[in-house]
């Protein structure tokens, strides 16, 4: 066991550190890097993940870097300095750890990327993660049929795209997603993007900005919509939906006469619940992150330990420098007709925290 381990339970209260069971340290410890805790869904990551390393007898270094990039860095720089036995990393943006990893790998840490791609770098081992081009079709198909349902033979529909942030490589499975559903429509004439923004370098949203996304839409209604309607906006994250409803909503959508726009989302956060719930938000995608958490955690035992290490999938994920082997969890659509039978259903929520 590396020295680190000796002074584990000395830091703990300094740095943050998970601590599990004595029995646990024995095995290892597992490196954790996470991007923000503005999203609760990188909570439940972590979490989870603690929990399911805690099962499987290693301690875990769970941080989490605000979203600033020479943050995470340092904290993982930090982590392979102390030769922890494996990273986990959900990287803010995904190019820019390359020289880290080269280290970790000079080191024989193996890395596995957790829902963001890694890329430029050929030391990633694996890639944990949703199938986010379904994602994306999901959402496009989740707002046709609530345009078709709200707004029926009204042709065209005129609908805004947002998306990702461009320095979050599942930004663009998202969008390409959507749009194998969308574009057929706005090439038939049946959907009209009124403000001609198309195209990733236009919509995307840096960091996932709700505040951000919610300028933009104000934006897009004064320039556009000043004397006539938006139906639908396609929303690739619940943090954009809630900015996106505000802006809406500060004009009057879903007030009087004037009926709220069909705005998609996805992660299902409990504001974006609500907001399904209360007919502002129509729909948004539940990726069970327990699930990814016990998949990375299956990643990393297999390695450690001389396993089979669990992949679906060896083609889809190029990173630049190679295809980095992966396992694909199924994303599930939720809106109103379903909500809990799949969200207090599998366990996730607890039907109070989403109704009261």
């Amino acid at each position: 066991m590396r020295r680190f381990i000796a002074g584990i339970s000395a830091l703990a209260l300094g740095i943050g550190l998970s601590i599990s069971p004595a029995v646990a340290q024995e095995k290892g410890v597992i490196g954790i890097a996470m991007p923000t805790k503005s999203s609760s869904r990188w909570i439940s990551d972590g979490n989870s993940m603690v929990e399911e390393f805690a099962k499987a007898g290693y301690a875990a270094d769970l941080q989490y870097a605000e979203d600033d990039i020479p943050n995470q860095l340092a904290q993982i720089e930090n982590m392979i300095t102390k030769e922890v036995d494996a990273l986990v990393i959900a990287a803010i943006d995904g190019t820019t750890l390359s020289n880290a990893l080269a280290n970790a790998a000079a080191l024989g840490i193996p890395v596995i990327a957790y829902d963001r791609l890694i890329r430029d770098t050929p030391d990633v081992d694996y890639y944990a993660t949703f199938d986010n081009f379904k994602v994306g079709v999901l959402q496009a198909e989740s707002l046709v049929k609530g345009l078709e349902e709200r707004f029926g033979d009204v042709s065209p529909w005129n609908v805004e795209l947002f998306g990702g942030s461009p320095d979050d490589n599942n930004a663009y499975f998202f969008y390409d997603g959507a749009m194998s559903v969308l574009q057929p429509l706005i090439d038939a004439g049946r959907i009209r993007i009124k403000s001609g923004q198309m195209g990733m370098d236009t919509v995307g949203t840096l960091r996932w900005d709700g505040q951000v996304a919610q300028a933009r839409m104000e934006n897009l209604l004064s320039a556009h919509y000043t004397d006539d309607v938006v139906h639908g906006v396609l929303s690739p994250y619940d943090g954009l939906s809630m900015g996106i409803i505000s802006a809406l909503k500060g004009v009057g959508y879903g007030s009087g006469d004037l009926k709220m726009p069909i705005v998609t989302g996805q992660d299902a956060e409990l504001p974006s619940v609500k907001a399904i719930l209360a007919g502002e938000q129509y729909s948004t995608v539940f990726k069970d992150t327990r699930e990814l958490a016990k998949v990375a955690v299956k990643m990393v035992t297999a390695i450690l330990e001389g396993g089979e290490v669990p992949i679906n999938d060896t083609t889809t994920y190029h990173n630049g420098v190679k295809v980095v082997p992966s396992y694909l969890l199924e994303p599930v659509p939720v809106d109103a007709s379903n909500w809990e039978e799949v969200l207090v259903g599998s366990g996730y929520y607890e039907k109070s925290q989403i109704t009261q």
